[in-house]
């Protein structure tokens, strides 16, 4: 049973959300306020893992600008009470299978069920969930006379039934005129002298009545009715035990670090838990202990080898996904309560969780750890205790990796993925404004959430007002698709201009160069540029260093540069390797391979070819004679005679256009060998690096 589509409406900041679709995940995107929490904690108490938390409050869910009108309009009788959530699942093959042996084939209009809850409260206080199971009735009942050999009279009697009632109603019908028949046949069959006839006519008698089999498809209807209705005797007889728990978590819930075993054991007898105490308890639960076990141990070996395996599986675990410091190990303890200890936990039992660096040889308390380690340990430590009963279960995740490091969330991701995309049992929905926790991977679990009511001081229409949940991203506004833009802005850098191994370059006229030039050796059987090579423009010389060290950061990536040389840029030229963000062989100068002091990719031509690109494409006529300066990179050259001699109608010179041309009329072109052979030594040198 798969949560397929969620309906939300008169919760707090909700009036009407639009139904939208779920899956195996689903990632609500909007800004603070949008209202995403509210969509996940109405959906919550549809059937939460906390059973306390399952009811809705007039006062405190109904959107208050209306609370009094709606109260009053339910006491008046003017309206029934507001349904918040409606949800619909669907059913799976071996749902549909149970729900087939039962009641026979096609006995469900539609292969799912749909549960919904709200205000309205049943005569014990407590909200009432209503349950639908879309059931096509006459089927079941032509199901049910086909399955039972009851007499072709009886048969023909109950063929115009549609209905459970109707079918019980005609059957009662007919053994009621067949047992009136069997009783007056009995009676003069006791009316014969002879006893040999009257003993026959007796047993021709019994003939008449009611057959067991008739008895027995009367008896199988009540049964079917007995919850009120068909649809609701497959929920509660087949379809209930698959309806998925929903287990919600938030930052509320992290763990202390530290507690009374006494004081934890009395909120849990009186029902008052606090929500860092779930996460807790299933970690004792982790463990296969109870606070009895952790009060009154029977041998301490056996205490601390049951807290020892629980802290193991639960450092295996993050360090599968936690990224941040590979060299962290969980400790639990429990020991008797100190004077010292904090409040709370001077008296009796306390258990504490520890976190020891390996690296650094040092442990401290859980709970004075980076929160975001905490939040990430606390719903590892939950989530594992609910995922022991392998149970249905939809997870709710309000802002998850909201403390954590990009890197971190990215990792909190790859968990999502690996732990719970694999469960066919576990449905995941959370909520985010984090770019590095959209998968742009997976566009498609994206729902943008946005309440348009709270960019504008103006009064919207009750239908435009308030949370809306949608899938069409025309529809969303700026800040709502901000992380959208982030995580297709960074996932296009990932995949567009960075690869396994990357060239920087400092602009993109570089890379029309060089791809065209690298062609050019190529169709000759010379040495071009490896194509395992991502060339990587940066923007310019003095983003060169940063962007080295961004792409260094991540493992597996091999970076060099192929650059321009000025005197200027010597020093930070030389801090690429000095401060080992690369490897000195790594770093490349085009002045390199042109024998000059300066050089750009400019200088790699030859000049007389050079200056007929920058002639033809603007249109003018230059040479090297009319290069007054002796400046040794063409460009500057070039520049300053611009500035002497301008273009006409007011262009300018840039270095993007000559490099275009070439690009575009390569086949009208020939390069001189000079200037291949000084494009194949720098590619040589470059593909020499790769493996």
């Amino acid at each position: 049973m798969k949560l397929a589509r969620v309906h939300i409406t008169e919760f707090r900041s909700i009036w009407d959300s639009n139904e939208f679709e779920t899956g195996q995940v689903t990632c609500l995107v909007g800004k603070n306020e949008a209202g995403k929490t509210s969509v996940l904690q109405a959906l919550y108490r549809l059937n939460p893992v906390v059973d306390t938390d399952s009811e809705f409050d007039v006062t405190d869910d109904y959107p208050r600008s209306e609370v009094e009108d709606y109260t009053q309009d339910v006491e008046n009788k003017k309206r029934d009470h507001a349904i918040v959530v409606t949800a619909t699942f669907a059913l799976d093959p071996a749902e549909l299978a149970a729900v087939e042996k039962e009641v026979g084939p096609a006995a469900l209009k539609l292969p799912e069920v749909e549960l919904s809850k709200g205000y309205a409260k049943a005569a014990n206080g407590k909200c009432t969930r209503f349950v639908s199971v879309p059931v096509e009735e006459a089927a079941v009942v032509k199901n049910l006379i086909g399955s039972y050999a009851i007499p072709e009279e009886v048969r023909g009697s109950v063929a115009s039934a549609t209905t459970l009632t109707q079918l019980a109603s005609l059957l009662a019908k007919s053994a009621t005129q067949q047992d009136q028949a069997a009783a007056s046949a009995r009676a003069d069959a006791e009316k014969l002298e002879d006893d040999a006839e009257s003993a026959a006519a007796l047993e021709r008698a019994k003939i008449l009545g009611e057959s067991e089999q008739a008895k027995a498809l009367r008896e199988r209807i009540t049964v079917l009715q007995k919850h009120n209705g068909l649809g609701l005797y497959l929920w509660h007889e087949v379809l209930s035990p698959s309806f998925p728990k929903f287990l919600y978590f938030d930052e509320y819930y992290q763990m202390l670090g530290h507690d009374n075993v006494e004081a934890l054991k009395a909120r849990k007898k009186e029902g008052r838990l606090e929500k860092s105490d779930y996460p807790l308890l299933g970690l004792i639960d982790l463990a296969r202990l109870d606070l009895d076990q952790l009060l009154n141990p029977t041998r301490t070996q056996e205490l601390k080898n049951k807290l020892q395996g629980a802290s193991n599986y639960l450092t295996k675990q993050i360090l599968k996904y936690w990224s941040q410091n590979r060299h962290l190990h969980m400790k639990f303890d429990v020991r008797p309560a100190l004077p010292g200890d904090p409040d709370g936990m001077r008296q009796g039992t306390n258990i504490w969780g520890e976190v020891e660096d390996k690296k650094h040889l040092a442990s401290t308390g859980l709970g004075t750890r980076s929160a975001g380690f905490v939040w990430f340990f606390s719903f590892l430590a939950w989530y594992s205790s609910v995922k022991k009963n392998d149970q249905p279960l939809v997870l709710l995740l309000d802002e998850p990796g909201l403390s954590l490091h990009g890197r971190a969330q990215a990792d909190l991701l790859r968990f999502f993925e690996h732990e719970i995309v694999s469960n066919p049992k576990h449905q995941l929905i959370y909520t985010t404004h984090s770019p590095f926790m959209v998968d742009a991977e997976h566009f498609d679990r994206v729902r943008i959430v946005q309440d348009k009511g709270i960019d504008t001081d103006e009064q919207l229409p009750r239908k435009e007002d308030g949370t809306k949940v949608f899938t069409d991203v025309l529809e969303a506004g700026e800040d709502s698709l901000f992380p959208l833009q982030g995580a297709l802005g960074y996932d296009i850098h990932q995949t567009l201009f960075v690869g396994p191994n990357n060239l920087v370059v400092e602009g993109v006229s570089d890379l029309l160069y060089i791809q065209t030039v690298s062609a050019v050796l190529g169709a000759a059987g010379r040495t071009g540029l490896d194509p395992r090579w991502t060339i990587t423009p940066v923007g310019g010389s003095e983003k060169v260093s940063t962007f080295v060290a961004l792409l260094g950061a991540q493992n597996g990536l091999k970076i060099a540069t192929l650059i321009d040389f000025q005197k200027s840029d010597q020093q930070t030229i030389e801090n690429l390797y000095k401060r080992k963000l690369l490897t000195k062989n790594h770093v490349h100068t085009f002045a390199d391979f042109t024998g000059t002091t300066e050089a750009d990719i400019e200088d790699m031509f030859d000049v007389d070819f050079y200056l007929r690109l920058v002639s033809d494409e603007y249109g003018v006529n230059v040479t090297a004679a009319d290069l007054q300066s002796r400046h040794p990179r063409v460009v500057v050259r070039l520049e300053e005679h611009f500035t002497a001699k301008p273009l006409p109608a007011g262009m300018k010179y840039n270095h993007y256009r000559p490099a275009r041309r070439l690009t575009e009329k390569i086949s009208n072109l020939t390069i001189p060998d000079t200037t291949l052979d000084r494009f194949q030594a720098a590619f040589s040198k470059l593909n020499a690096l790769l493996p």
